[in-house]
């Protein structure tokens, strides 16, 4: 390497440490100015006196605002921050596997498939947690149908996953349409489409404990392995002849991207167009190199997702569902990718 590629690469760093500098500091200003924002409005000084009341500040302060900080506010702005990087890094890793930039996190049916588990929970009764584990099992075993389908057809496997995955998404939503024709319409029936139309409404701490676990184990796998993603938008054949075992890369990323997105619905419902979207986005700004993209991906996703939420939240005296704002953001945006990729 010559001395003007050494200056160029430096320089090419210091900028991607900069704006990674900035994203982060943008998304920590959201996040701080989200516990503001609600049908209860709080002053920033309540929020922190809100936050000092389980460190031992003793001044007055309202009951209302410690209760609505710690049970409603923070694990609903954390859920807002994690789902939107999961879903984000998720979408990242997809499209790279895929080699296809309009791929979604629920290519291979693991929305579906989680919103089959949840549908069917909630025709049984079972309470919110149980509700959680069913969407975390649908999402898990939908995605592990259409590799295990795939591994056996003669075609590429990348060309028999996206097949398999639209069939299995495709009997997933029939499971859901029959649960939902059969569910009490006064009762069980609002339940389900409310949970499918995404909400962070029932969110506790409880729920982001549980959920945090895999999303953390997937966002960790990927960001450990986020240079070796590269690898994956080789063609088969040229990747087998440098010596690199695609199949277990490939593999490796879809189980740690389903770990992500299974988590992200299971406690948010169907929240779209997040995987779609972000990773776009963060491409404009930091390129197409994995190693650099899929931070971006992570803080971009977990903005935008606290952004939507607030919006939810406020918009209109009475609250919409988080997946409604995000698919209507989202449409446009896709609309813009299909003329840009068409010139």
């Amino acid at each position: 390497m010559n001395n003007s590629e050494y200056t160029t690469n430096t320089i090419q760093r210091r900028k991607y440490r900069v704006l990674l500098f900035v994203l982060f500091a943008v998304v920590l200003a959201i996040f701080l100015c989200s516990f503001w924002i609600g049908y209860y409005p709080l002053s920033p000084l309540q929020v922190v006196e809100a936050f000092l009341s389980k460190f031992g500040y003793s001044k007055e302060i309202l009951p209302q605002a410690v209760t609505i900080f710690w049970n409603i506010r923070l694990p609903r702005i954390l859920s807002a921050a994690f789902i939107g990087a999961s879903l984000a890094v998720a979408g990242s890793s997809y499209q790279g596997m895929f080699r296809n930039p309009l791929v979604s996190p629920d290519i291979l049916g693991v929305s579906s498939g989680a919103g089959l588990g949840a549908a069917f929970a909630i025709l049984m009764g079972c309470t919110d947690w149980l509700v959680q584990i069913f969407a975390f099992i649908g999402g898990i075993t939908a995605v592990a149908a259409s590799y295990l389908i795939s591994r056996k057809s003669a075609h590429s496997q990348t060309l028999s996953l996206v097949l398999t995955g639209s069939m299995i998404m495709a009997l997933c939503n029939a499971g859901v349409t029959m649960i939902k024709y059969i569910a009490d319409p006064n009762d069980v029936l609002q339940q389900i489409t409310f949970w499918l139309m995404g909400s962070l409404t029932k969110t506790t701490m409880k729920s982001f404990l549980w959920s945090i676990i895999p999303m953390l184990i997937g966002l960790l796998i990927i960001f450990l392995l986020r240079w070796r993603m590269n690898l994956l938008t080789l063609d088969e054949e040229e990747a087998r002849s440098l010596g690199i075992n695609i199949r277990t890369y490939r593999l490796i990323f879809i189980g740690a991207s389903t770990l992500l997105s299974a988590a992200a619905v299971c406690l948010g419902g169907l929240i779209g167009w997040v995987g779609l979207m972000i990773p776009h986005m963060a491409r404009a700004f930091v390129g197409a190199a994995y190693e650099r993209l899929i931070p971006a991906s992570a803080l971009l996703g977990a903005g935008y997702l606290i952004l939507m939420d607030d919006l939810a939240r406020s918009l209109l005296s009475m609250e919409l569902p988080l997946g409604v704002i995000t698919s209507i953001m989202g449409a446009p945006f896709f609309v813009y990718l299909i003329i840009k990729r068409r010139g």
